[in-house]
C-alpha cells in the first residue's frame, strides 16, 4: 500500500469533443434559442401571428362554396367579382402588418432579458473571462434572438404561400407577382433583424429583464400611438368623392409620419419591398384608401441605421474584464 499510486480524484482533465473556437458565438446563440423554444407562449404567439392568413383562407373557402351552390350568384361576393378585387401580394403585406403585435410579444419572450439578466447575475464576468470576445458575445446574443423571431415571421407567410400556390393558381396567385416569394424571403429576415437588434440594445441598458421589457413595450406603444394619430390626420385631409377616399389628396407629411414607429417602420419597409400601396383587407369592398407606400431606399436606410445603432449600443455596454494573473 505504501508503494501504491495516489488516486487524486479532485481534478480530472476534459477528454470530450473539442469544437472550433470560431463557433463560440453559436454556443451562446444556441442556449438562448433552446430557452425560447421551451417557452409555450412563444409557440402560442407564433401560431397566432398567422391569424390573418387563416381568416383569408376561410373567407375564400366560403366564397367558393357559395359559388358552387349558386353559380349565377351576383354582387360583391360573387366568385369572379371577389377574385378581381383580391391582390395576392397585398395579402402578405396585411398578414405581416397584423402579425407585428405577435412579433412584438415574441421579441419580449426571446430578448427582453438576453443581456439584462446577464447584467443582473454578473454573467459578463464569466463570459469575458473565458476565451470569448465582445464580438462573440454580441453576435451570439443577436443570433439567439434573431432565429426565434425569424421563425415567427416566416413560418405563417411561407405556409400561406405554399397553400396559395397549390390552391389559388387559377385565381392568379402566382401570376400576380412572379417575384413574390423572393420578396417574402427578403422581408422576413429584415423584420427579424430589426426587432432583434432593437431589443438587444434596450436589454443592454438594464439589469432586469422585466425593466427592459417594459422599456421596449413603452417605446413600441408610444410610437404606435403617434402613428395612429397620423392615420386620423391623413384621413381627415383626404377628399371624399361619392363616398370613396382619394389617397392622392391626403396630407403627404401625415402619410410619411405614419411609418415613424417600431411596427410602422417594418410595415413601410414591407410595402416598399412588395412595391404596393396596399388594398382593402381580405379583398372586401371598402371606400377607405390605403396610405401610400414610402420610398424603398429611405426605408431601407432607416431600418438599417436603427439596427446598426442598436447593436452598437449593446456593444458599447459590454465591458471587458481584466484578468489578473
Amino acid at each position: 500500500m505504501a508503494n501504491a499510486p495516489i488516486a487524486d480524484l479532485s481534478y480530472r482533465g476534459y477528454d470530450g469533443p473539442l469544437e472550433s473556437p470560431t463557433q463560440r458565438w453559436w454556443v451562446i446563440a444556441k442556449t438562448n434559442v433552446r430557452r425560447t423554444f421551451k417557452n409555450k407562449w412563444y409557440w402560442v404567439a407564433t401560431i397566432t401571428s398567422g391569424w390573418y392568413y387563416l381568416l383569408m383562407m376561410i373567407i375564400v373557402y366560403f366564397v367558393e362554396l357559395a359559388a358552387e351552390s349558386n353559380p349565377r350568384q351576383q354582387g360583391p361576393f360573387a366568385l369572379a367579382t371577389f377574385m378581381k378585387r383580391v391582390i395576392w401580394v397585398d395579402q402578405f403585406v396585411h398578414g405581416l402588418s397584423w402579425a407585428q403585435i405577435m412579433i412584438f410579444v415574441v421579441t419580449l419572450i426571446a430578448g427582453a432579458g438576453v443581456i439584462a439578466n446577464d447584467n443582473r447575475a454578473n454573467a459578463l464576468l464569466v463570459y469575458l473571462s473565458r476565451p470569448c470576445s465582445k464580438f462573440d458575445y454580441v453576435i451570439g446574443k443577436f443570433i439567439g434572438v434573431f432565429l426565434p423571431i425569424l421563425l415567427t415571421v416566416a413560418l405563417p407567410s411561407l405556409v400561406y404561400f405554399l397553400y396559395g400556390a397549390l390552391s389559388y393558381r387559377a385565381y392568379g396567385f402566382l401570376s400576380n407577382d412572379p417575384w413574390m416569394i423572393v420578396k417574402i424571403l427578403l422581408v422576413c429576415p429584415l423584420i427579424a433583424a430589426f426587432y432583434s437588434a432593437l431589443i438587444i440594445g434596450v436589454s443592454s441598458l438594464f439589469n432586469q429583464g422585466r425593466m427592459a421589457g417594459a422599456a421596449f413595450a413603452g417605446l413600441y406603444f408610444l410610437t404606435n400611438f403617434f402613428t395612429q394619430m397620423m392615420v386620423i390626420a391623413w384621413q381627415a385631409s383626404t377628399r371624399v368623392s361619392r363616398g370613396v377616399f382619394r389617397a392622392e389628396e391626403g396630407n403627404p407629411l401625415a402619410a410619411k409620419l405614419y411609418y415613424a414607429s417600431v411596427d410602422g417602420t417594418m410595415i413601410g419597409t414591407t410595402k416598399a419591398i412588395m412595391n404596393t400601396d396596399g388594398s382593402p383587407y381580405f379583398g372586401l369592398p371598402s371606400p377607405v384608401a390605403m396610405i401610400p407606400a414610402p420610398p424603398l431606399v429611405p426605408m431601407l436606410l432607416i431600418s438599417g441605421i436603427v439596427t446598426f445603432l442598436s447593436l452598437w449600443l449593446a456593444w458599447s455596454r459590454i465591458r471587458a474584464v481584466e484578468v489578473v494573473k
